[in-house]
């Protein structure tokens, strides 16, 4: 697992790609990072907001290829809210990176957790949000292969800091999603239904290597245990999806299997 060292490298490093980007006109550190509300197991999130004249999409993209070439990155998921696109990284040593971009005209926190680096925010009132749909438990993960995955990873890391934090609750809540994601990508992989529709349907050994995969008592070590059962579980089906950066995903969640 990184330390604090290693996640202040990797985000004076990104900080350092905003530097060097004139298309890049104002950035901020967000979540616990930015209030100086950090442990060792917070992740690195950065946002930035990116001149009017230039497609969002151009930038990230170009800063993907070289957070992949230069700091060895794993594209994890993207996420769309508002104006905003966000994408997830899992980079070396199991460290998440949360990166999003906004049009500069519409970059301004979306919370208090936010602390300008550099540029302006926007001086206009936003948009009112819409309310949220009563009943999301999770975010919304297209039926590909690849998202199903990059989320189950990404709550992987959510359920182990939670463990580590002793916040047990919301740690089994993000076990029993590492689980399902793994069952999911399951069903995608044998032409199931996912969303728990498949789960009954799928081969009696298939389900037989999620055994352990269920928490059973809200305490630390059989957390760990459900959460290890479910992290093999879900390499094992990368693996058998074929997806490209599985076995490197893999490498970097051993500690959690």
């Amino acid at each position: 697992m990184f330390t604090v060292e290693q996640r202040d490298g990797f985000r004076e490093r990104v900080q350092r790609l905003a530097e060097e980007d004139e298309r890049v006109v104002a950035g901020a550190l967000v979540g616990s990072l930015a209030v100086d509300a950090a442990d060792r197991f917070s992740d690195v999130d950065l946002t930035f907001g990116i001149a009017d004249d230039v497609r969002v999409a151009d930038v990230l993209d170009d800063w993907t290829r070289t957070l992949i070439d230069e700091l060895h990155a794993v594209r994890l998921a993207d996420l769309e809210r508002g104006p905003s696109t966000y994408r997830v990284f899992l980079l070396p040593e199991a460290l998440q990176l949360d990166l999003s971009m906004t049009p500069a005209a519409l970059f301004r926190p979306a919370g208090p957790r936010f602390r300008l680096l550099f540029g302006e925010t926007a001086t206009d009132e936003p948009d009112p949000l819409a309310p949220p749909v009563a009943g999301d438990l999770f975010i919304s993960t297209p039926a590909v292969a690849g998202d199903v995955f990059g989320w189950g990873v990404i709550y992987t890391l959510h359920a182990r800091a939670c463990i580590e934090r002793g916040r047990l609750w919301q740690a089994e809540h993000y076990v029993g999603a590492v689980r399902d994601h793994a069952l999911s990508l399951a069903c995608l992989r044998q032409g199931l239904p996912v969303q728990a529709r498949g789960y009954d349907d799928l081969p009696a050994e298939t389900l037989g290597q999620f055994d352990d995969a269920h928490v059973g008592a809200l305490e630390h070590q059989a957390l760990r245990a459900a959460l290890a059962a479910s992290v093999l579980a879900l390499m094992r089906e990368g693996a058998d999806t074929r997806l490209p950066y599985a076995d490197v995903v893999a490498e970097r969640l051993a500690d959690l299997r």
